[in-house]
């Protein structure tokens, strides 16, 4: 689509230094924009449960480290948001504590073969926003490097990301499901 290589050549350059562009029309860029993107498609999920409507994420990535994206993910459990995490790697996220992350699932997959997808998933009211990402939830991703989101438009494609992490989440050999004391089960 035009969109997206309109971004990539501004994101290009802006790098380059020939330019100073900042506004995107499909992609979310890190430093300066991506925490502000995730925050407001968070956001958008605890309104809908707060109206008592479906709200849910779905993420997976290789790091969840970020103090602040964490605490909006607290507000958003609190809120009734309910929130499945695939974090292969460091986790500083509390899953399942009460009165805090009661809403919140966290599983690690570790197999044979190294994983390294990013991919998020709002239900925005049953008509799900699914972004794909260079960047972990790690406060390096979304403060000091170039990193960039992108959405998913493409309904057949955006079906298959889903199928994909939904068979992820039901792997009965590799998942393991991280407990609120820091232990994991099968």
């Amino acid at each position: 689509k035009e969109e997206y290589c309109i971004d990539a050549s501004n994101l290009f350059n802006k790098l380059s230094g020939y330019s100073c562009y900042s506004k995107w029309n499909k992609l979310g860029i890190a430093p300066e924009y991506l925490r502000d993107d995730f925050y407001d498609y968070i956001e958008n999920e605890i309104l809908n449960a707060k109206a008592g409507k479906k709200a849910s994420i779905v993420a997976k990535m290789n790091s969840l480290a970020d103090k602040d994206l964490i605490e909006k993910l607290y507000d958003a459990s609190q809120a009734g948001v309910k929130i499945k995490l695939i974090v292969r790697g460091i986790c500083c996220l509390i899953p399942e504590a009460k009165g805090i992350s009661e809403n919140i699932q966290v599983y690690s997959v570790i197999g044979r073969f190294l994983e390294h997808s990013r991919v998020f998933i709002f239900n925005n009211l049953g008509n799900k926003k699914v972004f794909l990402s260079s960047a972990d939830w790690m406060s390096r991703n979304l403060n000091r490097r170039v990193e960039i989101l992108f959405p998913i438009e493409d309904e057949k494609c955006k079906n298959k990301v889903i199928d994909i992490i939904d068979i992820t989440l039901r792997d009965n050999v590799n998942l393991r499901k991280i407990k609120n004391d820091g232990s994991y089960e099968n």
